[in-house]
């Protein structure tokens, strides 16, 4: 009896010890299992935040690559006034006038000339460029004067006549001094002012004289072209 209870407490040992020995291997494999799990996640946020610093880096420099823009884009609106000035509402005005001495109608040139004195009057000195200041007052004072004859002579239109060429050639120092977006064409009348001759600044390559309308409307020549 004594040797059969010792065999079974001897095999209740071995089936304890057995169980202990699987228990510790699946623990070990368990662990073993889940290490590469936590690697990964480790890696996962270290990718993470590799990305969102990178993300912030690219957002601070488009943020600064904005600012400088939008800094020059200031100092560009600041020169602006100053390189937009033209001629060109002067020349509108001109044409217009012109063309009406071409059709002999004395009002709408009186109407024009008026027109055309108002608009030199609202020309902004700052937006001319300095170095052309002084030119350009010359020329506009003397523009001035031939608007305001032409302007106030309706019924007159031989005395308008005698303002054109001489506004003519301030048109023409003026397409000279600051330049025309517009091609333009500078024709010569030899008869008019006693045979000196004139000139006059058309829109067209065609002729047709402002000096004497329909009585010699293609009397002249194109001289230059702008």
């Amino acid at each position: 009896m004594k040797s059969k209870k010792f065999n079974s407490t001897y095999t209740m040992k071995n089936i304890f010890l057995s169980i202990s020995v699987v228990s510790m291997m699946a623990i070990t494999l368990f662990s073993c299992t889940k290490s590469p799990d936590k690697n990964a996640e480790q890696h996962t946020d270290r990718a993470s935040s590799a990305t969102e610093t990178q993300s912030a880096a690219q957002l601070e420099n488009t943020n600064t690559a904005e600012q400088i823009n939008n800094k020059s884009n200031e100092k560009t609106a600041v020169k602006d006034p100053v390189n937009n000035f033209s001629i060109d509402p002067l020349i509108k005005d001109y044409l217009i006038l012109k063309n009406a001495l071409v059709a002999d109608n004395d009002q709408a040139v009186a109407t024009a000339g008026k027109q055309l004195l108002a608009t030199l009057e609202k020309v902004d000195m700052k937006t001319i460029p300095a170095d052309k200041h002084k030119a350009y007052m010359e020329i506009a004072e003397d523009a001035k004067e031939n608007a305001e004859h032409i302007g106030d002579n309706a019924g007159k239109i031989d005395h308008q006549r005698e303002h054109m060429m001489s506004l003519s050639n301030d048109m023409a120092d003026l397409i000279a001094t600051f330049g025309t977006t517009q091609k333009l064409y500078q024709d010569y009348c030899p008869m008019f002012n006693d045979g000196k001759g004139a000139i006059w600044i058309s829109e067209a390559k065609e002729i047709k004289n402002p000096y004497y309308g329909n009585k010699m409307l293609t009397c002249g020549s194109v001289k230059k072209e702008f």
